[in-house]
Order: structure tokens, then sequence, then C-alpha cells
């Protein structure tokens, strides 16, 4: 029997709903609300717009802002407990993936004891956590409709991959007014972390018909809209339809989950305390080179969904297709072209091909992997003169 499951939380999108925040707390059951929101937001004046819809519905609330850019593990316990002593009943978040991978992995802890690190894995939460409401700063992490929080091991020098329907927020809130505030340089990274979303969702050994449309979807939408996104920051148009990529993004992978290109990301993003998006965006088209003998067929759907005519091209050419149309995206909106702009020491490739395979994301990649395979795809991709995926050249 096949068996396959599908959540989502309450979407509210559209440009204005961040007015919508004090009803949405309230009708949860919330009288004090946890506000976090990362730095940028604060400074952008959101936090001020968002505690006056809070006011108005008569919420009390406590702002946390003090956490990095990649929320560490010690972080999220100095959240909790300041969560704790304010005695809030409810977690909103405002902001980008870190902002909502924070409040997540707080939530978390209020009602499941112990250290974040005893949930890193699969199903690991085993208690309800406190109503959650997500509004997303940023067109990338999908976040706000996921089932996954991703916290940086300050010890082991790893991000924590935590997966849970317990984590899915009850309510996510998705305001494109918000994007217009965000820099070029965030919203192509975070564009392109959205793309590697959608692909490897597509991809993904648990991908079901409902994931794929979603999945197709985002890709095509990212396709058509993130170099005008990153063009323009007040292309409404394009923040419009990037945000409803990520949501379409976001709900792909929380349901099907990922692949190795994400396992990658998170070893490298661990190690030099590295933004998700900037790290997958690099890696993506050689994991796609690498996986394609395992899922031919879906390449080409890639390729169209990205603009491209593949009716009288052979499956190889397809796929080919495909892999130099997320390179050409990546490359048009500045993405880095190879690890090594990213200071990526060729040594720390055999740790990190280890760790990956030890990633809740490899688990549904479309094709095995053993370290040295994945060590090659990590050589491939710092740009190293004579190394090939699978004999094609690089």
């Amino acid at each position: 029997m096949y068996i396959s499951k599908f959540v989502t939380p309450e979407i509210i999108f559209g440009t204005g709903s961040l007015n919508q925040i004090g009803e949405c707390c309230s009708r949860l059951g919330s009288s004090r609300v946890f506000l976090v929101a990362d730095q940028g937001i604060v400074n952008c004046g959101w936090v001020d717009k968002a505690t006056v819809f809070l006011r108005k519905a008569a919420l009390e609330y406590e702002l946390w802002s003090d956490f990095s850019a990649n929320p560490r593990d010690y972080e999220i316990a100095e959240g909790l407990e300041l969560y704790n002593d304010s005695v809030c009943d409810a977690v909103l978040a405002i902001g980008g993936g870190s902002a909502v991978d924070a409040a997540k992995a707080v939530a978390t802890l209020s009602t499941n004891k112990g250290r974040i690190h005893n949930y890193e894995g699969i199903d690991m939460i085993t208690e309800p956590l406190p109503p959650l409401i997500v509004v997303p700063s940023t067109a990338g992490s999908g976040a706000e409709v996921s089932q996954f929080a991703i916290i940086s091991d300050s010890n082991r020098k790893i991000k924590m991959t935590i997966i849970s329907k317990s984590l899915v927020p009850d309510i996510a809130v998705s305001d494109p007014l918000i994007l217009s505030t965000i820099n070029s340089h965030v919203t192509a990274h975070t564009g392109m972390e959205a793309l590697s979303h959608a692909v490897e969702a597509y991809l993904s050994l648990a991908a079901t018909d409902m994931t794929d449309i979603h999945a197709i979807h985002a890709i095509k939408l990212i396709s058509e809209n993130l170099r005008s996104s990153v063009a323009s920051q007040v292309d409404e148009a394009a923040k419009i339809a990037m945000g409803k990529a990520s949501l379409h993004a976001g709900i792909a992978f929380s349901n099907a989950v990922l692949g190795l290109a994400h396992a990658m990301t998170h070893q490298v993003g661990g190690l030099l305390d590295l933004p998700i998006g900037t790290i997958s965006a690099i890696l993506l088209p050689y994991v796609m080179r690498y996986n394609m003998i395992a899922c031919i067929d879906k390449y080409a759907i890639i390729a169209d969904a990205m603009g491209a005519r593949t009716k009288h091209l052979s499956k190889r050419e397809a796929a080919e297709k495909a892999i130099d149309m997320v390179q050409q995206l990546a490359s048009d909106v500045g993405i880095p072209s190879g690890l090594t702009e990213l200071g990526l020491p060729e040594e720390s490739i055999p740790e990190l091909s280890k760790n990956a395979i030890n990633d809740a994301c490899y688990i549904t990649n479309p094709r095995d992997a053993d370290e040295t395979e994945i060590a090659a795809i990590f050589r491939a991709a710092l740009k190293t003169k004579g190394v090939s995926i699978d004999g094609y050249p690089e």
C-alpha cells in the first residue's frame, strides 16, 4: 500500500497582510507573544509596525533578536530562558530563515525538555509546541511552511537538521511588501535557495504528485521573476511572484524533503558559518549532474519549467539544458562560481563528505553516494581543474 502525508499551515498571502498578525495570535489563544525578529527586520522598522497590530489586538509581547544569522545552539538556550521568564504563550517569528529557525527551536524546547541537540534528525519531537505564527521577510527559506529547522552546533561546527511535523507553523502570513526592504544580494541568494528547494524536492525519493505540482510551479516562477526581483527593490510584481515561489517551494520540500545538495550545504555552512542559500546555489548544478542517471526524465520537465524548448532534444541534451539553465540563473544574479570563493579549504572535504551522509536530507536523494563520490562533487564545486563527476568534464 502506498501512503503519503501532506501538511501545510494556514496561509495568509498578500500585500499588507502583516496587519493580520494580531488577530492570528488572538484566535490561537495567545495573550502574551514571544516575538522573534532578526536585527535587520528591527532596523527596517517592521517590528515597530508589527507591534502596532499586536497592541491593537490587546496583546502583550516580549521581543528577542539577540541571535546570529546562523542561529547557534547556545543562543537557543538563551532564547528559551527569556521565553520562560517572560511567561509567553505563543511564538511569532518575523524575518528570514534564521529568525524562523530560532523561533522553532525555542518553541520546541519550551515543551520538550533538554537541549536542542536532542531533536536532531527526523521525528524526535514528542510534545506539542505552543502556537507558532511566522511572517517571512525573504523569498527563499520556505521556513514559514516547512517542517524543518536548521541550528548550528557550535562544538561540532555543523548545521543540525531537525525535521518534524510539529515544526510546521500554525499560520504563515506572507506579505510581499516586506520583500521590498531586502537588498539585491540577499534577494539573489535567498531566491536561489528557493530554487534549490524546489529542484531537490522534485527529484526527491519522497516526491509525490502533490509535491511535484508545487515544486514545478516554484521553478517556473523563480526562473521568470528572480532576475527582475534582484534588479529592482520596487518591482512589486516580481516581489509578489517570488513570495509565491518561496511558498510553493517550501510546501514542496517540507513534504518531499530534499537531497544531497542540502546535506552537503549544511556541512559547509556549519564549518564556515555562512548562509545556506549561497552554498546550495553553488552546489546544486554539480549534484544535479551526479543525480542525472537516477531520474533523467525529470530533468526535461525542469528545463521546460525554466523556459527551455526540449521537444526535439534527447534525454541527455534536455538534462544538460536543465543544469546549464540553473547555473546560468545563478551567474546572472551574482552567485559565486565555486566554493573556493567562499573560502572552503580543500583539506576539509573528507570530513565534510563523511558528515553529509549522516545528514537527514541525504536519505531522500535519488542516487546513492559514498564518501568518495561526495568528495568528488565537493572538489568539482571548488572549481578544481581536472575534476569531473561521472566522467562529465566540468
